[in-house]
């Protein structure tokens, strides 16, 4: 693949490293980040238009759709014909589709691409992207996704990448809690952790958030757990995610009850009970803390 003049709008904890990366292996990358946030082996642009003027692709990572949609519209107002816009941002479906409709009337190719594996992902190269789009934009993007990540799934149309991640997101959380809530009954009953994960881990109740991200400190692979609930993934990140699966629910007339349990539990522990800037695996010690129905 030749070396491509790459703009990168959002430069955070997520798009930084992912910058970087591109940067690394032999691409000219211009940033923009509103907070004036720089990156490694980047070059800062001081506007969007800088950013993307004559790129050969355009890649977003910003914290919601209502941004996505602001910025989608001042970039492709500034790209060149046939340049390609990737976003990799986690947002509700229909934003997604609107940047992919504003990139097509723009003469643009067009790509949503969340991703999963958070900051140490970004940072390793090892991110999944879940991407939805044309075939010839996805097979156009796939050479960059292999530098930020390890695994790029097309998952389908624009919009269909978002979905793939809500709805991961949407199983995940779920997961974590009954995950916590197991946890916290069978030290209530007596139940050595250890042994505990020995039997769950093998057996039918095996989950991510069990063998891979276990809630428990010192038990398992190392997790956030083992680092005071420092975040890997932040507790209100996924509280975000699981709003974008109940709004997503109620545009498909799609009945999630666990989804939306999980919504409501996750919300009273990031606004309430402290859990705003803890791990989401955090959950464990608000359920040691409590009793029978609450």
């Amino acid at each position: 693949m030749r070396n491509l003049t790459i703009g990168f709008i959002g430069l955070g904890n997520m798009g930084g490293p992912m910058a970087t990366n591109l940067a690394a292996a032999g691409h000219t990358v211009r940033g923009n980040d509103v907070a004036g946030t720089t990156a490694e082996g980047v070059a800062e642009a001081k506007t969007i238009a800088e950013a993307v003027g004559d790129a050969d692709v355009v890649i977003t990572m910003l914290p919601n759709g209502a941004i996505l949609r602001q910025v989608a519209e001042e970039a492709v107002a500034h790209m060149a014909a046939g340049a390609l816009l990737i976003d990799c941002s986690t947002v509700d479906v229909e934003s997604a589709r609107f940047a992919a409709e504003a990139a097509q009337k723009a003469g643009l190719l067009f790509v949503d691409a969340p991703v999963s594996g958070g900051i140490g992902g970004a940072q390793g190269g090892t991110l999944t992207f879940m991407a939805g789009g044309a075939e010839a934009a996805f097979e156009k993007a796939k050479p960059l996704f292999d530098i930020m990540g390890q695994k790029a799934v097309h998952c389908g149309d624009a919009g269909s990448g978002q979905a793939a991640k809500i709805c991961n997101n949407m199983i995940l959380g779920a997961t974590m809690i009954a995950t916590c809530e197991a946890f916290a009954l069978a030290d209530k009953l007596g139940l050595d952790r250890e042994r505990m994960f020995d039997v769950v881990s093998t057996s039918s109740g095996y989950s991510w958030s069990m063998n891979a991200y276990c809630p428990a400190p010192g038990v398992g692979p190392q997790s956030p757990a083992d680092n005071d609930y420092k975040p890997g993934f932040a507790a209100e990140l996924m509280l975000k995610d699981l709003g974008l699966s109940q709004q997503a629910a109620e545009m498909a007339n799609a009945d999630t009850p666990m989804g939306a349990l999980a919504k409501e539990l996750y919300t009273r522990f990031v606004e309430e009970e402290g859990g705003k800037g803890k791990d989401f695996s955090a959950m464990l010690p608000r359920f040691e803390q409590r009793g029978w129905q609450g």
